[in-house]
């Protein structure tokens, strides 16, 4: 009898003691227990490690670090680590990458509409760009289709600059472009930007543009004035002229595919945060603008202000074909464009 009790004993011990270890088995699991999963993001970038994209991109990462008390963080690559901004675009349609930027108007290559963002002279400044890709009919269905068909998720949208042009000669109305040879990238659009306003486009690689300036190879080319400023363009050109023909954005994408992987509340903590870096990225940018047409004065550069309404006027005529290439609807969309507000 008293060893049928100590074994009943025993096996009373081992029961609870299975229990304890059933009771257990679930922490440091992602459910039922305290710890929850973490999730590291890869954002990539064309822009360097100097540049704001960069800066912004490191204020979104302490921000989701902070939020999500660490459980979600972004590694960022730069400087084209993961390819160009199409490259990194494709990835993110795979679900290999997480975060990039990109131009509205890039979006073109897929959806041809998009490249309408991209005209010369099509928007007077990044608030009527904004507008016109997120208030128009025209831009909210652009953005359903980025995220339906391509996977992109298109958070928000920063200013990244106005594209000006500088000359080792004074531009003060149209008729000087005539005959000037401007460097331009081999983008359609900065091309016709050349060709209408009566200057002869020169294509050539970035890193060839500083020399071809300081030789006269050419006589001009046209970026944003942070451009200008990092490449010191305004070591080798005499003229800054304000023609404000493109206004340059960058779109913070995401790819659908780590939105859908992301548990709700950090869905919510990235959008948040990719909010808070567009709005600084915006800030850093025009607060560089203000200050660099008068260092560029300093060092000795002349600044001109053109009247642009017969620039607007000759890069238009460039319209017609973008219209034709896109088909129904070009001219509607065109128009919710110049309208937007």
């Amino acid at each position: 009898m008293k060893k049928s009790l100590l074994y009943l004993g025993i096996l009373l011990l081992a029961l609870v003691g299975l229990a304890a270890c059933s009771d257990n088995s679930g922490e440091g699991s992602a459910e039922g227990g305290d710890s929850k999963e973490n999730y590291e993001l890869k954002f990539g970038l064309v822009a360097g490690n100097q540049q704001v994209e960069y800066k912004a991109a490191e204020k979104l990462a302490e921000y989701v670090d902070k939020e999500s008390d660490g459980q979600l963080s972004i590694k960022i690559y730069p400087s084209s680590q993961l390819g160009d901004d199409r490259a990194m675009l494709e990835q993110l349609q795979e679900g290999t990458l997480d975060v990039t930027l990109a131009e509205a108007g890039r979006f073109g290559i897929w959806e041809p509409r998009a490249s309408l963002l991209a005209l010369p002279y099509v928007v007077d400044d990044f608030e009527q760009l904004k507008a016109a890709i997120n208030n128009t009919d025209y831009g909210k269905n652009l953005l359903k289709d980025l995220e339906e068909k391509h996977n992109w998720k298109v958070v928000a949208s920063a200013y990244n600059g106005t594209r000006q042009t500088t000359s080792n000669r004074a531009i003060e109305k149209l008729e000087d472009m005539k005959g000037l040879k401007l460097r331009v990238p081999e983008a359609d659009t900065l091309l016709d930007y050349a060709k209408y306003t009566g200057a002869s486009a020169t294509p050539m690689a970035f890193t060839e543009v500083y020399t071809a300036l300081q030789t006269n190879a050419v006589d001009g080319q046209e970026n944003p004035l942070t451009t200008i400023d990092a490449q010191k363009f305004y070591e080798v050109q005499d003229y800054l002229a304000m023609t404000n023909h493109v206004v340059n954005d960058n779109e913070y994408v995401v790819s659908t595919k780590t939105l859908e992987k992301l548990p709700e509340d950090l869905q919510g903590i990235l959008i948040d945060g990719i909010n808070m870096a567009a709005d600084e990225h915006t800030k850093m940018v025009q607060k560089q603008e203000e200050e660099l047409v008068s260092k560029f004065e300093d060092e000795g550069v002349t600044v001109t202000e053109p009247d642009l309404a017969p620039f607007k006027e000759a890069v238009s005529e460039a319209y017609p074909k973008y219209l034709k290439e896109i088909g129904d609807g070009a001219e509607d969309y065109l128009k919710q464009i110049q309208e937007a507000k």
